[in-house]
């Protein structure tokens, strides 16, 4: 891939997806994968005025590794140095990215048992400090070729050209061709006017329908707003947390869900692939589930604590999205998830709560925002797919008709 290419995909996440600050740490979390590309956002970060720049590693095999051989107790210890870190970063409130660039297999036979444990551990300690950052931060998760994924989306080519093929797609998806910036600023631009549409509506919740068996009643809070693209830090610096995003979505009511949803993409949760699934809900919790592949990892994930059987967002995505069309099944949510409808289960978004700025997290939460260790997205979207929504004067209004806004 040419290096301008990169060099404009570097800074785009720069500018437009973190929208570093002069002055700010800038965290970047990578695997081994793409060091070159690393090295270009680290250099754009410090071109933008960034205070610091630090890059943690990360690599599958040592995940395995660890969980294999380390007791529980420290595994999921939290030492003092990494609490003395984390109030670090409630201070100085750094830019965070995460360069996806995993092996959807990559953890495959890891004990998921013993690491969910021991995330369990670990959260009640680590909780009070991401709170204290809530929505005070910038954040942005973007993608970079791995080895492994490309040869699991294009199986066929030799790995050389499977990489330049996968970076292909995450620049064409990621609207990188062409004047970048310009690009982004028109799609948010598109995706704030659905976001617009949804919100004056007054929805008070949404049903969901599709030829596979998906059946399901969404509550919304009444005080939500429906989101989409860019989102705006309570410092008031706007960025966009996903590149790619084609979603406009909410977090719905906290124990209001109630039917079956059906899966119509596999997920990759803890480097694992979960595949063929579904999940039905009663007062608004996970009471039931199964799957072709990786039911007892689906399992452990509904019941990571008391919040992970329940819905923390509805997102709607539709078919006609260049995700969706591309035909790819890139076996990763972040892209898989911006080509379909999808749920999330686990911990759902304060600032989707009308001028949350204004309102305590605790006061939020009260509204009905979920709240879990695990936020994990899940793809139901499809091209049967029709959603209803029934608005607080009582009218049934169409959203979706066959995977595709009804708009």
């Amino acid at each position: 891939m040419k290096k301008s290419v990169l060099r404009e995909y570097a800074k785009l996440i720069v500018h437009s997806g973190l929208n570093v600050q002069k002055g700010q740490e800038v965290l970047i979390y990578a695997g081994l994968d793409q060091p070159e590309f690393v090295k270009m956002v680290v250099e754009e970060a410090y071109k933008r005025k960034a205070g610091k720049v630090t890059v943690e590693w990360n690599y599958q095999p040592l995940d395995k590794i660890h969980v294999r051989y380390q007791n529980l107790k420290t595994l999921g210890g939290v030492e003092e140095w990494q609490k003395a870190q984390q109030e670090h970063y409630c201070n100085t409130v750094p830019c965070r990215l995460k360069l996806l660039s995993e092996d959807p297999d990559g953890l495959k036979g890891m004990n998921t048992a013993k690491l969910a444990k021991a995330k369990q551990m670990q959260y009640p300690i680590i909780k009070p400090y991401r709170d204290r950052r809530d929505n005070m931060e910038q954040w942005c998760i973007a993608a970079v070729p791995g080895a492994a994924w490309a040869k699991k989306m294009f199986p066929d080519l030799p790995k050389g050209k499977a990489i330049e093929k996968l970076w292909d797609v995450i620049l064409q998806t990621s609207r990188v061709y062409g004047d970048a910036l310009e690009n982004w600023k028109e799609h948010n631009a598109v995706m704030q006017a659905n976001a617009d549409h949804m919100n004056s509506l007054n929805i008070r919740s949404l049903h969901i329908t599709a030829a596979n068996g998906t059946d399901l009643t969404v509550g919304m809070i009444p005080e939500a707003e429906w989101r989409a693209a860019g989102d705006t830090s309570l410092k008031g610096i706007f960025f966009n947390p996903n590149i790619p995003t084609e979603e406009v979505f909410i977090s719905p009511m906290k124990g209001q869900a109630e039917g079956i949803v059906y899966s119509s993409k596999p997920l990759s949760y803890q480097g694992q692939l979960i595949d063929n699934f579904w999940i039905r809900f009663e007062n608004g919790k996970a009471v039931d589930s199964g799957a072709e592949l990786g039911a007892e990892q689906l399992k452990t994930m509904l019941e990571m604590d008391e919040g992970s059987s329940m819905l923390g967002e509805v997102a709607l995505v539709p078919q006609a999205s260049p995700i969706s069309e591309s035909g790819l099944l890139f076996y990763n949510t972040l892209f898989d998830e911006n080509a379909a409808c999808h749920l999330a289960v686990g911990t759902g978004f304060p600032d989707t709560i009308k001028d949350f700025e204004h309102k305590t997290l605790e006061e939020c939460r009260a509204l009905g925002i979920n709240e879990s260790m695990i936020h994990v997205d899940f793809m139901i979207g499809c091209d049967t797919m029709n959603i209803d929504a029934v608005t607080a004067d009582g009218r049934e209004i169409a959203i979706f008709r066959n995977g595709n806004w009804a708009f």
